[in-house]
């Protein structure tokens, strides 16, 4: 049996790793952003991995687990600009940053182990590219939801959008380790 919340975790500790390292290099720059600017970003991310995965080709030496990685930080990203609405400054505290992407991806954590629990953790028998089109289509979901300026008269807000896009990339993630261990015991 396989532990979720231990793998969840380290793969959130893997993209907070990443996230605080471009912190450091670029500063806050993504606070400029609007929400919709990081809808289009994880929309970029999420397509890109899904034409590789149907044309089986891919150009750029960037993996799709790189790709998931970039989708979990702009969901948080998404979560933190929903909160603080954008900035045209960059002047941020990397401190409290950080404070907020933990806070969202406790959030996402806790999320996650509610809705395991209820769905009988059901993603660890998808295959990915079913789980990237559940990404995709709640890309799209968050597009519509933002064209309509944030209103919704029976779904879930743009912020419930993001936690799901955020949980499916790590699912992903987890998937993407496991089939690397397997592969590694099979050279062994």
């Amino acid at each position: 049996m396989q532990n979720t919340q231990l793998q969840f975790s380290q793969i959130i500790n893997t993209c907070r790793e990443l996230f605080e390292k471009k912190l450091k290099d670029y500063g806050a720059a993504w606070r400029v952003l609007r929400p919709s600017s990081i809808t289009d970003q994880i929309y970029i991310k999420v397509n890109r991995i899904r034409t590789i995965q149907i044309t089986g080709k891919q150009l750029i030496d960037e993996s799709e687990e790189s790709e998931f990685i970039a989708i979990v930080n702009y969901s948080i990203i998404g979560l933190i600009q929903l909160k603080k609405g954008f900035s045209e400054t960059l002047d941020e505290n990397q401190t409290e940053i950080l404070k907020l992407y933990d806070f969202y991806a406790k959030e996402a954590t806790e999320l996650m182990q509610k809705k395991n629990h209820d769905y009988g953790e059901a993603w660890r028998e998808m295959r990915i590219s079913s789980i990237t089109d559940l990404i995709y289509q709640k890309v799209l979901r968050t597009k519509q939801i933002e064209d309509n300026n944030g209103k919704t008269l029976v779904s879930e807000g743009l912020d419930a959008n993001y936690f799901d896009i955020l949980n499916y990339a790590v699912f992903c993630l987890i998937k993407f380790s496991e089939e690397n261990k397997t592969a590694e015991t099979h050279f062994i």
